[in-house]
């Protein structure tokens, strides 16, 4: 990060991922999946990519350059959530046939979306603060240790938020609770597979940018 407050290529590229990544993760959860004994939805695939993006950008450039990519994945997202809803309403032209299946894409219930939000705030701030954090605490070391807790801590109120708003009083407690415990264990091991292309990618990106962050005296705040 240069001192006339520009951004690199390399840190609007992730940007950018990580906003794909919210966008891609809200279609693809429409479809479920069983993976063993365990109920997920597709958006598995691809919502750990944005835990994987936020630890690079919080070693890399820091809690506040975080904060500025979270934010706004969330209002990108809004945007996306907003637009696919007004064309939901829309009626259709007399030919096209598929409202049902576009509706079952983008009418997400309001309900949904509430809960979406706020666990993607919850989870992506905590998993961004348990990154920066531990990097002062350590120092700089065990990168692989806070990457996979942070992610953990982040999937875990994640999830903590998510399902109580979205499913509460629909699906059981008991049910409510394997479900909240089987997204942190998936997406835990998908960081836990993935580790050594992060740590190299955290390395690089260390080398090109020429930073390598420490949050000293930095206010953790959302805003």
């Amino acid at each position: 990060m240069s001192k006339n407050n520009t951004v690199s290529v390399t840190f609007m590229l992730l940007g950018v991922t990580f906003c794909v990544c919210l966008i891609l993760a809200n279609l693809l959860a429409t479809k479920q999946i069983e993976f063993g004994f365990l109920n997920l939805t597709t958006g598995v695939l691809v919502f750990p990519i944005s835990y994987i993006v936020n630890d690079c950008i919080t070693e890399v450039w820091g809690y506040q350059r975080a904060k500025l990519i979270i934010w706004t994945g969330f209002v990108m997202n809004f945007m996306f959530v907003l637009l696919a809803w007004l064309a939901d309403l829309m009626p259709g032209a007399p030919y096209w046939q598929n409202q049902e299946g576009f509706h079952a894409l983008f009418g997400l219930a309001p309900r949904v979306v509430m809960a979406s939000f706020a666990a993607f705030l919850v989870g992506s701030f905590l998993n961004a603060y348990v990154m920066s954090r531990m990097k002062l605490l350590h120092h700089g070391r065990h990168f692989s240790a806070r990457a996979i807790l942070s992610t953990v801590a982040g999937e875990l109120a994640d999830s903590l938020v998510f399902f109580p708003i979205a499913l509460g009083s629909i699906v059981p407690a008991q049910n409510l609770g394997l479900m909240v415990v089987s997204q942190v264990v998936v997406k835990t091991l998908y960081e836990v597979v993935c580790l050594p292309l992060t740590i190299r990618a955290v390395h690089w990106l260390k080398e090109h940018e020429q930073m390598d962050a420490y949050d000293e005296g930095v206010r953790y705040g959302v805003f």
